[in-house]
């Protein structure tokens, strides 16, 4: 019997399998693209042709698609997915999760491994994925040579909070012949404002910061989050698969 989770993201698609052992036997990611159904029905063939049959496994679906999994024994929202999956990516049982989404970014408390309280950001893109990849297409960058451009620069902000306005912004910054360095610091300086300010909002547990979500390996973004929060900012690789981690975890509850 496998247990498998999959979170179906705006952005990207993550697939994670347990074993009985709740040892993790397969991890998978690909895009999202314009359809959750053909991303479903893609992990479920990548799922057979590793040996793992979803009409014998449990498998519960979560993410902005999970509704789109129609193999899925029960759907459980992001939240509780990855509040799941990051208790056990680092095994202590009260921290905070930051996860920097596609298209929102959630911060969630968890306590004695409950959730105790979240916030997520409202219907504006900024302090998001989806933010950077635009700024970064802009620049002709990608995302995560953003962010590593960002640690030689300084001295500027992006005073827009709306991603629309933001890209005018850029767009006016590298039209006056503003260094790169500068402009990808500031739009790195936006998101993690951003961030901090949504944390404000709930009270923090003492113990760490999980960091999660596609910008989880970006090891700037990391940074400057701890050092504006004054805390210690966890992550890992396999931090983009919490909520997909969480999801194959919830899998071990339902008899099938």
């Amino acid at each position: 019997m496998y247990y498998v989770g999959i979170d179906i993201g705006s952005t990207c698609a993550k697939t994670a399998v347990f074993n009985e052992k709740k040892e993790v036997v397969m991890t998978d990611l690909q895009a999202t693209g314009w359809s959750s159904v053909d991303t479903a029905e893609a992990i479920r063939e990548k799922l057979i042709s590793a040996g793992i049959a979803p009409d014998d496994s449990v498998c519960v679906a979560t993410g902005y698609g999970r509704v789109s999994v129609p193999y899925a024994d029960k759907m459980i929202t992001e939240i509780t997915c990855h509040a799941k999956g990051a208790v056990w990516l680092n095994g202590t049982d009260s921290l905070t999760v930051i996860d920097i989404g596609g298209q929102d970014t959630k911060i969630i408390s968890i306590e004695n491994r409950m959730v105790r309280d979240f916030v997520m950001n409202d219907k504006c893109s900024a302090g998001t994925g989806r933010f950077l990849e635009v700024m970064a297409n802009t620049m002709a960058l990608r995302p995560d040579e953003l962010c590593e451009l960002a640690r030689a620069g300084g001295g500027i902000t992006i005073s827009s909070m709306c991603t629309v306005f933001a890209e005018s912004e850029v767009i006016s910054l590298v039209g006056r012949g503003e260094k790169k360095e500068n402009i990808a610091y500031a739009v790195v300086e936006s998101i993690a404002n951003k961030v901090v300010s949504q944390c404000s909002r709930l009270t923090m547990e003492s113990g760490p910061v999980c960091l999660t979500g596609g910008l989880c390996e970006c090891g700037y973004v990391r940074e400057i989050l701890a050092e504006k929060l004054r805390k210690e900012v966890r992550t890992s690789p396999e931090s983009r698969y919490a909520g997909a981690f969480g999801a194959a975890l919830s899998a071990f509850s339902i008899k099938k």
